[in-house]
């Protein structure tokens, strides 16, 4: 799958999300090393600590189907669904590819007008804390 097929579905992503209280709509697709994509979007809760990011959704969603080996993710967001620039991953999100991800996994942000910028994870997150160190 190419990286733009791959953002367009993270834009197709950003429709599902539930984001009554920001206004911020996000989607994402992961794609994982057999080949299926993973979609997710954001969904947010009055009290604000149960919200889910869709990076988390899309990784949560591959993980309970069994799946483990990412190669990327698209991550497309903004505020009332219009991209207007780059909405990269949170810390949290990023924590959470620590748990999954190896330093070369790509993440595509999407930036608008049909373009991304693309990361290397260990470049989003460097000295990431993550299994081996438990090990």
């Amino acid at each position: 799958m190419s990286n733009e097929e791959l953002c367009a579905l993270a834009k197709m992503a950003m429709e599902n999300a539930y984001a009554p209280y920001s206004g911020y709509r996000v989607g994402a697709a992961l794609l994982t090393k057999s080949e299926k994509v993973y979609t997710g979007c954001n969904i947010e809760n009055a009290s604000y600590s149960p919200t889910v990011c869709a990076e988390r959704t899309a990784i949560f969603k591959a993980v309970s189907d069994g799946e483990r080996d990412f190669l990327k993710i698209a991550v497309a967001g903004g505020k009332d669904g219009k991209i207007t620039g780059e909405f990269p991953p949170c810390g949290v999100c990023r924590q959470v590819m620590a748990e999954f991800c190896d330093e070369n996994f790509k993440i595509l942000v999407v930036n608008g007008n049909n373009a991304y910028t693309e990361y290397c994870f260990s470049e989003i997150l460097p000295f990431s804390f993550n299994p081996k160190h438990i090990k």
